[in-house]
């Protein structure tokens, strides 16, 4: 291989090692402004787009151990990479698609795993990181939070009886 696309996929091979997932996208009818407003979107989430050849991007990948990516390697390639929170990133992109109409997701790639367009669009639905673990602490303190009451409400409830009994008398 010549040395300038050895650098090229050691480029996209560094890309793809920043990040436990990669969307791969169509970005036909992206223009540079749209392309500069998606990345200003990613970037507060740490996330990437980058244009690449499908060649490139497919001996990456191999080299990666990702896998096989050539039957969604047509058209006009780019991937989406970086960030901590996968879904949070799949929002940005499905959002985007829906309001400029213009990007379209190809295919995920997480955890070793393919997911489809539809995948995608349904990990974006997910609520974030925040969101999940804000339910979960909900979720733990539900129980302590009703044993409190429970506690409390057994001298309240007793106190009540004794001040009616003594009402009686």
């Amino acid at each position: 291989m010549r040395s300038e696309k050895q650098f090229l996929v050691d480029e996209v091979s560094k890309h793809l090692g920043k990040s436990s997932y990669v969307y791969l996208v169509d970005f036909r009818t992206v223009t540079v402004v749209d392309a500069a407003d998606l990345r200003k979107q990613l970037a507060p989430l740490g996330a990437e787009f980058h244009v690449v050849k499908n060649s490139i991007l497919n001996v990456a990948a191999k080299g990666a151990n990702l896998p096989s990516l050539e039957e969604w390697l047509l058209g006009q390639t780019g991937i989406v990479i970086g960030g901590d929170e996968a879904p949070a990133v799949a929002k940005v992109l499905v959002s985007f698609f829906k309001d400029k109409n213009k990007l379209e997701v190809k295919v995920g790639v997480m955890d070793g795993g393919v997911l489809s367009s539809k995948d995608v669009t349904t990990l974006s639905e997910l609520p974030s990181k925040d969101v999940l673990r804000s339910q979960l602490l909900a979720l733990l303190n539900t129980p302590a939070t009703q044993f409190v009451r429970v506690l409390q409400a057994t001298p309240e409830g007793l106190l009540n009886v004794l001040q009616a009994k003594a009402k009686q008398d």
